[in-house]
């Protein structure tokens, strides 16, 4: 018994010191087990605790009654599916007759604590149909996304759910995008790995950084167009505007709306036009928009004007034209001026990091998802990358971007730059890029040259 004894020992300090330094490796070795046996042993008794039973139908009690047996006990909602993955449980649950979805939502944190999970989240897959995805660790403390991820035309990965799933930009589903983030948030580096999943896409990146361009001119193999002040800006957000014109007269073109064409060969924006007529789609990417607003002269209130007309016509009508925009900024409210609030209002995705001020929180989520703004301010400054992400549904999720380096970046955009189009109307916009230099060996006097 000897050996066994120590055998249980040993595996028990495994355990403990996975559980403390790798909790991803724990949760794959000896958490998802454990977690999937109390979830079954205490499934019945953890769903009546919680108030998710209803009591059984009048005709078992009556059976009970005619057969002089007990009553039959109140009933959890059916395990339909319960399946482990790499960082907790998806428990599918088919809900019982009189039960609601949100009692089921109501009850996470309770389910959290009963099935001793670090957390619950829930969402109605359909009518009666509950998901329940419960995470074993703080899967958001240490960022590693999973190495196969589901990559479609205009749609990159760019963070971690809090549930444990892959956070996507999808742009054709979400064609504008805001984020927030004070210094040192992580919202530089949530833009740097969005430029880095996009670089391997048939996209062309066209990109506007008033900081003389410090943040996105390191990655300008792969930028179509950059500008890096705003009296550039102003003429590279006007030649998209009549960029966006042509390809609305190419889709007028090609509509052929006749009665012998059939409703799915009608175009109404680029996706719908043949692959040989189909433009290159756009992302515009525009970091500090707060100093495309700001002016002190006269002369700047007419630029800026100008710019913001231009960003208001591209987020209300750019869409189709195949053309997306990534606004990023510490501030997006009413005081940067007249427009601002009405190009707010197209930006469908939001993305919040930490902020300063609840102020800001609110012009990131007060419009489309209150509770999302209490979530936004309470990020600790610890946890660089951590934000808050919603869209115009209401719903809500806590992200993190994993760190990806400048280095990094830099070398995404350049093992992708020849996928970097060249843009009619964009020529004095296109990043002016030293040649590369290769690296040739010259011998010291101490060499012999080779011989011819």
């Amino acid at each position: 018994m000897s050996w066994l004894t120590a055998l249980l020992a040993l595996v028990v300090v495994t355990a403990g010191l996975l559980r403390w330094r790798r909790p991803a490796w724990y949760w794959l070795t000896f958490g998802v087990v454990l977690a999937t046996l109390r979830v079954l042993v205490h499934y019945s008794s953890v769903m009546e605790a919680c108030g998710l039973t209803v009591p059984p139908p009048r005709w078992r009690l009556a059976i009970a009654r005619m057969a002089n047996r007990p009553a039959p006990e109140s009933r959890p909602p059916r395990i339909l599916r319960l399946r482990p993955t790499r960082t907790g449980l998806v428990l599918r649950l088919g809900l019982r007759p009189g039960q609601d979805a949100f009692d089921v939502a109501a009850a996470c944190d309770r389910l959290r604590h009963s099935f001793v999970m670090y957390g619950v989240t829930s969402r109605e897959l359909r009518s009666g149909v509950v998901e329940l995805r419960m995470t074993g660790y703080d899967v958001l403390a240490r960022v590693q996304m999973p190495a196969e991820v589901d990559n479609a035309p205009m749609r990159v990965p760019v963070a971690l759910r809090e549930d444990g799933a892959v956070h996507y930009r999808d742009y054709r589903s979400t064609p504008h995008a805001l984020t927030l983030g004070a210094t040192k948030s992580g919202k530089s580096v949530y833009q740097r790995n969005l430029v880095a999943e996009l670089a391997a896409h048939e996209v062309a990146l066209v990109g506007i950084d008033c900081k003389q361009g410090v943040e996105l001119f390191p990655l300008a193999r792969r930028f179509s167009a950059l500008a890096d002040n705003p009296d550039t800006a102003a003429e590279l957000l006007d030649a998209l505007v009549a960029h966006m014109e042509g390809v609305y007269q190419l889709i007028r073109a090609e509509q052929r709306i006749t009665a012998d064409v059939p409703d799915a060969e009608i175009a109404a924006d680029i996706w719908d036009l043949p692959d040989h007529l189909r433009p290159t789609p756009i992302v515009l990417l525009v970091d500090e928009v707060a100093e495309l607003a700001l002016f002190a002269t006269k002369d700047e209130e007419k630029r800026r004007d100008r710019i913001i007309t231009a960003l208001a016509r591209l987020a209300q009508l750019g869409r189709a034209a195949g053309i997306y925009l990534e606004i990023c900024g510490q501030r997006f409210g009413s005081e940067l001026g007249k427009g601002i609030t009405m190009l707010r209002a197209q930006l469908t995705g939001r993305t919040a990091h930490r902020v300063n001020d609840e102020t800001s929180a609110n012009m990131a989520f007060g419009d489309i998802a209150p509770d999302a703004v209490l979530a936004a301010i309470s990020i600790p400054t610890e946890t660089p990358g951590l934000a808050v992400t919603g869209d115009s549904s209401g719903g809500w999720a806590r992200i993190r971007t994993p760190h990806i380096s400048m280095r990094q970046a830099v070398n995404a955009c350049n093992r992708h730059a020849h996928r970097a189009p060249v843009l009619p109307g964009f020529a004095a916009f296109r990043p002016e890029l030293p040649p590369t230099v290769s690296l040739v060996k010259i011998p010291t006097s101490t060499e012999a040259p080779a011989s011819a």
